[in-house]
């Protein structure tokens, strides 16, 4: 499990230490994020590649984010800014604001501890499912309310900032297909394509890390309204984003490679002003798990892999043929980028991409992908986090008729094969009577012919 793996600092702190290792880099996992384990990096006299512990703490607990946020002067999701005390208190609260209304962890993240609430009716069992989720995946049961905005995009921006004071954003990415409020589709930049509404997100990004004094890659993350282009702080993530490479695509820049020189103490190696974003990238979260399942995790042996290549196609994974794909762990085996000189030209590129890749002896969300980059709703970029609930309608009539379709196909089989079985069993019984008729063993040719030949002889004689 990760909690006897990865997740034990105190253990990585001793192979970086036994190694002779001058710095750590927690990925993008849970350890990313933890202030403690930042504390405990540097009073080991190592260096975390990351914010420091007094940022991860300020921007990592959601309530304390949005108080920054609201200093910073950005405009935030209307909601509390210190968590709920009970589930009377959530009901109190969502009835201020209406519903529906949107529970959090504080403390959360990859939308763990979070429900949708619609009603008065649903408010105690998603307090008690939201805080037990929450205190499974963080140790912190701790929960928040905000008022939920109908069809929204999740649109977020990455920042940068050095310990020379310099802070800048590198653009936004696109991430509203969702399943269970987890990205699996990400695209930069947004199909919005409004460069206004990037510089002004862009520009409030900056001002929320400065407020935070923070240092390194993060993300600020935003839900905006497709309609009237207004924005609203919902979180930061202290840490680089799983969907990294659509950026690194679009924007030239290695961002774990910035990381580790920021944390060695250099200057960041571009300006706001040498920024540009050239094409379009999209990234598909490739998990083990089963799409017409809601989902399900899918764990098991890999017993084959074929991975797509081609320039500008990135497959950032670590399975291979024979591995096992873990109940212990996040079920992503395989994070699938493609870049083009426009959105469509991506788009084709990863279609390409998807069809070459297989992956044998589990389920996975591949073919998921693929009818999605032919979807017309995708294509036209009409996306927000209720993308793949309106995706499934639509496909269902679809998959009705397809069912239908084979349903019928079977059935023609059927009547086929027992045509064809009646057939060989009446083709059977005509060669068991005759058999029973001609018991006598056949006359060979060769005996008449060697009889007629005999007898030609004696009519000589």
């Amino acid at each position: 499990p990760s909690s006897e793996s990865y997740l034990r600092g105190e253990k990585i702190i001793e192979v970086a230490r036994q190694s002779g290792a001058e710095a750590i880099h927690p990925g993008y996992g849970f350890l990313a994020e933890n202030a403690d384990f930042a504390r405990t990096v540097a009073e080991a006299g190592l260096t975390l590649i990351g914010p420091p512990a007094a940022a991860m703490e300020l921007m990592g607990s959601k309530t304390s984010a949005r108080r920054a946020a609201i200093a910073a002067g950005a405009p935030v999701v209307p909601g509390t800014t210190e968590p709920l005390a009970s589930a009377e208190a959530a009901r109190e609260t969502a009835a201020q604001f209406g519903y529906p209304v949107m529970l959090k962890a504080v403390a959360g993240g990859g939308g763990k501890g979070m429900r949708l609430v619609a009603s008065a009716d649903e408010i105690d069992s998603a307090f008690a499912n939201a805080q037990s989720e929450a205190l499974a995946a963080f140790g912190d049961a701790s929960v928040y309310l905000e008022k939920a905005i109908e069809r929204p995009r999740h649109i977020e921006i990455q920042i940068f900032a050095d310990t020379h004071g310099n802070v800048v954003h590198l653009g936004e990415r696109e991430c509203s297909i969702q399943r269970r409020h987890q990205k699996v589709i990400e695209e930069c930049p947004s199909p919005i394509e409004d460069a206004n509404l990037r510089e002004r997100m862009g520009a409030a990004a900056v001002e929320i890390a400065r407020a935070a004094n923070y240092v390194g890659a993060g993300t600020i993350e935003f839900l905006v309204s497709d309609v009237t282009r207004e924005f609203y702080f919902l979180e930061m993530n202290t840490r680089l984003q799983v969907e990294h490479p659509v950026t690194e695509m679009v924007t030239g820049i290695d961002l774990v490679r910035e990381q580790i020189t920021v944390a060695a103490g250099a200057l960041l190696s571009f300006t706001q002003e040498d920024l540009q974003w050239h094409g379009h990238a999209v990234e598909c979260r490739v998990y083990a798990e089963d799409p017409e399942q809601n989902f399900m995790p899918s764990p098991g042996r890999i017993t084959n892999l074929r991975l797509p290549a081609g320039p500008h196609v990135r497959d950032d994974g670590g399975v291979y043929a024979g591995a096992e794909v873990s109940i212990h762990y996040d079920p992503l085996i395989s994070k699938l980028a493609t870049w083009g000189r426009t959105r469509r030209e991506a788009i084709e590129r990863m279609r390409r991409a998807l069809d070459e890749y297989a992956v044998g002896g589990i389920k996975t969300t591949l073919p998921f992908f693929r009818e999605i980059m032919r979807d017309a709703e995708f294509l036209a970029g009409q996306l927000d986090t209720g993308f793949i609930a309106r995706f499934n309608e639509r496909r269902e009539p679809a998959r009705k008729a397809t069912d239908e379709n084979e349903t019928d196909r079977d059935e023609v089989a059927r009547r086929d094969m027992a045509i064809i079985a009646a057939a060989l069993a009446h083709a059977q019984q005509n060669r068991a009577a005759t058999s029973n008729e001609t018991s006598q063993p056949p006359v060979s040719q060769w005996r008449i012919s060697g009889r007629i030949a005999q007898q030609h002889t004696r009519d000589l004689f």
